[in-house]
């Protein structure tokens, strides 16, 4: 995995560019949070009983924004690339060392097919074709929603690193 860049928002900028500022910086966030480990580490279930491994969470983030940005753009939920009906925490449990790089490639593509989506639909005002709690989502609400999926999951990741080697970090 090549290093991400990690460029801090701006303090002030229009709305789009704030929120897409603080998306990817929370998107280099986890893959910092990664950086330096083994496929072997990245799999360990650092926080027991907790089954959320390094990973995992990147899967997991991989999903959500396929998920989200998927339906602005091809107006239909997606299906899950490691979850199923069948297996509905499969981003968490099925992780596997010999599948990190592909899982970090997963990762990748669906991060640029919501930079796409972005460029495409710019509008933050435009509703999402996918409806959720019986409503369409505003391209707005889609964004700040991805930002604070990512803060979450960059506060586990902080906690399983730091399990892991001991790193700690912004």
């Amino acid at each position: 995995m090549t290093p991400p860049e990690r460029i801090h928002p701006p303090i002030a900028a229009p709305e789009l560019e704030m929120l897409t500022a603080w998306l990817e910086y929370h998107r280099a966030t986890l893959l910092i949070k990664c950086q330096g480990l083994t496929p072997a580490q990245l799999c360990e279930r650092a926080v027991p009983p907790s089954s959320m491994t390094l990973i995992g969470l990147v899967r997991h983030m991989a999903e959500v924004e396929r998920g989200w940005f998927w339906g602005i753009h091809h107006r239909e939920n997606a299906a899950g690339i490691y979850y199923s009906d069948d297996d509905p925490d499969g981003d968490f449990d099925n992780v596997a060392p010999e599948t990190v790089e592909a899982d970090f490639a997963v990762y990748e593509t669906e991060c640029a097919q919501a930079r796409r989506v972005l460029a495409e639909y710019p509008d933050l005002d435009r509703p999402s074709d996918r409806i959720r709690r019986d409503h369409a989502m505003s391209l707005r609400w889609i964004m700040i929603h991805m930002i604070e999926e990512y803060a979450r999951h960059n506060g586990h990741a902080d906690f399983l690193r730091e399990r892991i080697d001991g790193a700690t970090g912004e």
